[in-house]
C-alpha cells in the first residue's frame, strides 16, 4: 500500500493493491504529476502516525459530537446547519478519497474503490442521511489507515536488509586508511573492518582469525569464526578486533547485493492466487455497480409501493459492502509477510508464486555433496603404483588447484606447500574429472569412469571402495588413488525425518559412486538413491519423476546442479557454499546450507497459503451475507460500513500474524 492517503502516490495506479516492488526497491519513480518519490522512504513510517491524520481525527470528533447531541440530548438537526457541519466533517475525513476518485474519473476509470465510496457517501447526503454518509467515509479512511500501517510493518524486514548494506568502508591505500563509498573499491584492495562494523564487500580474510555475526545473511545468530584465507561476505558483522579483508567482488556483485536483488524481485512477482484476485476485482467491481443500479431501479417494475429513496438507500448499502479491498489488500500482504518470514529465517523466495508451488511438493530430490553432507572432505588414504607418494600427491594437487570442487580442495589442502608445479591444457570432463599436463606429463585425475573413458586399466578393488576416490593416471598409466571422506550434516537426519512426516518422498542423486551414495542414503533413511550420475543423468531422473506426475523440489549447490534445479517445479539452492550459477537458477535459496531449512520453506508456504485462504473465505462469506441483507432492506449503511471495515481489518490482522511466527 502507498503511504497514508498521499494523493500523489503510486497507490492510484493500482487501487487496493500492495505494490511490493515499490516498497523494496531503492530506485525512485515518478507519478503522473511529475513528482519524484523515493520508494524506500524512512518517513513512510511517520506517515502512519496520528499527527499526520489530524483531519481524520477532527472529522471523527465532529461526528461523535453530533451523534451524541442527536441521541443523548434529542438535538434536532436543522437544515442547512446540519448539512454544513456534517459536510465539513465529510470533507475533512474524505477529501483524499474524493480527490482520488476525481483523478481516476478524468481517465474514465470509474470501477475502483475510491469512486465507489464517493458515490455511496454522496448518495447518502443526497437523501439526507448525513451522519451515515460521514460515517462511511470516516471508517473507510480509518480502514485505509490501518491497511497502510500493516503494509509498513510487513515491509520492515525487507527494509532492514537494505539497512545492513554499509554506506562507507575503510580502505588501506598507500599504507594509509581512508573512508570511501563501497562502490569506489576495486578488486584486490584491502579493507579494514573494526569491531562492531559491518563488512561492506565480499572478500578473503587476511587476518589470522576473526569472528562474525552472520544473522543478516543466514538467519543464524551463532557467531561464525573465520580463519585466514576463508571467505567473508558483505553483511556480516565483525565481533572482535580490527580485521583486514582482501576484496574479491565488487559492490554490485557481492552476495548481499545479490540477496537484495532476489528479495526485490520476489516482491514483484505475484502468485497465481494474487493474480486471480486482482483480475477478479476488476471484473467484480463493474458487476457490483450494475447490480446496485438494478437494486435501485428494477423494483419499480415489480413492487407496488415503490419508493425511490428507499431503494436508492439499499443500493448505497450494496455499494459500500461490495468494496473488494479486504481481498485485494490482505492477500498480497499475506504473501509479502510469507516472504519476510522466510527471509528472517535465512530462506529467500524469489517470488510469491513459489510460496504456492512449495506447498504442492510431494517429492524432494537432493544432491549429496554440499547439500546433505558438509562438502568438507579430508584425505584418508593414498595408494600408489610405481610412484613415490609425495610425488603422486604433488602432481595431483597441481592439477586439482584449477578446480573449485570440494574433493579437489581436499587434495590441495593435504598437499599444502608441496603443491608446486605448473599445470597446462586443463580440461574439465563433466562427471568424470580433470585432464591436463603437469611438468610435461599428461595427467588424469577423477573417478574410475575417467580412466575407463580413456581405456586405462586400473585395479578392480577400487570399485569396491566406499569412500570417495580420486584415481590418477600419468602418461596413460594407472598411478594410484586417493580416498577422501565427507561428513553428513548435523541436521540432515532431522530434515529427512521431517519430510517423511509431511508424507514427502525423498530421493538422492549424486555424481559420486553408488557405494558412497548407498552408505549416506542408508544412514539418513532416504527412500531412493542413485549414484554415478552425470549432470544429464540427474536431469533424466528428475524428468522421470515428473513423468509420474510428481511435484518436485530439487536441492543442490554445484554448477552441475543448475540444469536440474531449473527443471524442478521448485529449485532450491544452498546459498552458503553453492555456486553462483545454481543460486541464480534456483527459485528458493537457503542461506546457511542447512537441510532442515527445506522443511521450514515448505512450512512457510503452507502457513501463507492457509492464511490467504482464510482471508478469502472470511471476506466472501461476510460480504455475500451483508450484500443480501442490504438488498433486502435489512442492513443499514452503518452495518455495511462496519462489516466492510471490520472484515478488512480482520483479514489484515490475520495476514500480519505470519510475521510473528518463529521456527526453532
Amino acid at each position: 500500500m502507498s503511504e497514508q492517503h498521499d494523493t500523489k502516490s503510486n497507490k492510484e495506479d493500482d487501487c487496493c493493491s500492495v505494490d511490493t516492488n515499490s516498497n523494496t526497491s531503492p530506485a525512485k519513480h515518478t507519478d503522473d504529476d511529475g513528482h519524484n518519490h523515493n520508494q524506500i522512504d524512512s518517513n513512510s513510517e511517520e506517515a502512519s502516525g496520528w499527527k499526520s491524520h489530524w483531519q481524520l481525527l477532527l472529522s471523527l470528533t465532529i461526528l461523535a459530537i453530533m451523534l451524541t447531541l442527536e441521541f443523548g440530548f434529542q438535538y434536532k438537526p436543522q437544515f442547512p446547519i446540519d448539512l454544513i457541519i456534517y459536510g465539513a466533517a465529510y470533507l475533512l475525513g474524505g477529501y483524499n478519497v474524493l480527490f482520488m476518485a476525481f483523478r481516476k474519473a478524468k481517465r474514465f476509470d470509474f470501477f475502483n474503490e475510491f469512486f465507489l465510496m464517493s458515490v455511496a457517501t454522496l448518495g447518502a447526503f443526497a437523501i439526507g442521511s448525513y451522519s451515515e454518509g460521514v460515517a462511511v467515509m470516516i471508517f473507510y479512511s480509518i480502514g485505509e489507515w490501518f491497511q497502510d500501517s500493516a503494509v509498513n510493518r510487513a515491509k520492515r524486514s525487507i527494509k532492514a536488509l537494505l539497512d545492513i548494506r554499509p554506506d562507507e568502508v575503510t580502505v588501506i591505500r598507500n599504507g594509509k586508511t581512508q573512508v570511501v563509498n563501497p562502490k569506489e573499491i576495486v578488486l584486490e584492495e584491502i579493507i579494514q573492518i573494526k569491531s562492531g562494523e559491518k563488512v561492506a564487500l565480499d572478500g578473503e580474510l587476511i587476518s589470522e582469525t576473526a569472528s562474525f555475526n552472520t544473522a543478516a545473511l543466514t538467519g543464524e545468530s551463532k557467531p561464525d569464526t573465520k580463519r585466514k584465507g576463508e571467505k567473508v561476505f558483505a553483511g556480516m558483522i565483525n565481533l572482535n578486533t580490527v580485521t583486514d579483508v582482501q576484496v574479491k567482488a565488487l559492490f554490485k556483485d557481492s552476495k548481499l547485493s545479490k540477496i537484495l536483488e532476489m528479495v526485490q524481485d520476489a516482491t514483484a512477482r505475484k502468485s497465481q492466487t494474487q493474480l486471480f484476485i486482482s483480475r477478479f476485482a476488476k471484473v467484480y467491481t463493474p458487476i457490483v455497480f450494475a447490480l446496485a443500479i438494478g437494486v435501485c431501479l428494477l423494483p419499480y417494475f415489480f413492487v407496488a409501493d415503490y419508493v425511490f429513496t428507499d431503494w436508492f438507500y439499499r443500493a448505497l448499502v450494496f455499494l459500500v459492502i461490495s468494496c473488494p479491498c479486504a481481498l485485494v489488500v490482505s492477500i498480497p500482504l499475506g504473501y509479502f509477510g510469507g516472504i519476510g518470514l522466510a527471509s528472517r529465517n535465512g530462506i529467500l523466495f524469489k517470488g510469491s508464486n513459489y510460496l504456492d508451488v512449495v506447498t504442492k511438493v510431494n517429492t524432494v530430490v537432493m544432491d549429496k555433496t554440499g547439500t546433505l553432507t558438509k562438502g568438507v572432505f579430508k584425505v584418508q588414504q593414498v595408494v600408489t603404483n610405481d610412484i613415490d607418494e609425495k610425488e603422486l600427491i604433488r602432481i595431483t594437487s597441481v592439477i586439482e588447484k584449477t578446480s573449485t570442487h570440494p574433493v579437489a580442495k581436499a587434495v590441495v589442502e593435504y598437499a599444502a606447500e608441496n603443491a608446486t608445479g605448473k599445470a597446462d591444457s586443463i580440461e574439465e570432463i563433466a562427471g568424470h574429472g580433470l585432464k591436463g599436463v603437469v611438468d610435461g606429463k599428461t595427467v588424469l585425475a577423477g573417478n574410475a569412469k575417467l580412466l575407463r573413458k580413456f581405456s586405462i586399466p586400473y585395479p578392480v578393488e577400487i570399485e569396491a571402495l566406499v569412500d570417495t576416490v580420486v584415481v590418477i593416471a600419468i602418461n596413460e598409466k594407472y598411478a594410484g588413488y586417493i580416498t577422501i571422506a565427507d561428513e553428513i550434516k548435523e541436521d540432515a537426519q532431522q530434515a529427512v525425518n521431517d519430510l517423511h512426516k509431511l508424507n514427502i518422498k525423498t530421493v538422492m542423486l549424486s555424481g559420486d559412486k553408488q557405494s558412497v551414495v548407498d552408505k549416506v542414503s542408508a544412514a539418513l533413511g532416504i527412500d531412493n538413491a542413485f549414484g554415478d550420475l552425470l549432470p544429464e543423468g540427474k536431469v533424466e531422473k528428475v524428468q522421470a519423476l515428473k513423468n509420474e506426475k510428481r511435484i518436485i523440489a530439487f536441492v543442490g549447490d554445484g554448477v552441475n546442479d543448475a540444469p536440474v534445479v531449473a527443471l524442478a517445479d521448485a529449485g532450491i539452492a544452498m546459498g552458503g557454499l553453492g555456486s553462483d550459477a545454481t543460486i541464480e537458477t534456483a527459485d528458493i535459496v537457503i542461506q546457511n546450507d542447512q537441510p532442515s531449512k527445506i522443511v521450514s520453506a515448505i512450512k512457510v508456504g503452507k502457513i501463507t497459503r492457509s492464511i490467504v485462504w482464510q482471508n478469502i473465505t472470511l471476506a466472501m462469506v461476510v460480504k455475500i451475507t451483508v450484500l443480501l441483507l442490504g438488498a433486502g432492506g435489512i442492513a443499514t449503511l452503518w452495518e455495511a460500513v462496519i462489516a466492510d471495515v471490520g472484515v478488512a481489518l480482520l483479514a489484515i490482522l490475520n495476514a500480519v500474524r505470519i510475521q510473528k511466527i518463529r521456527f526453532n
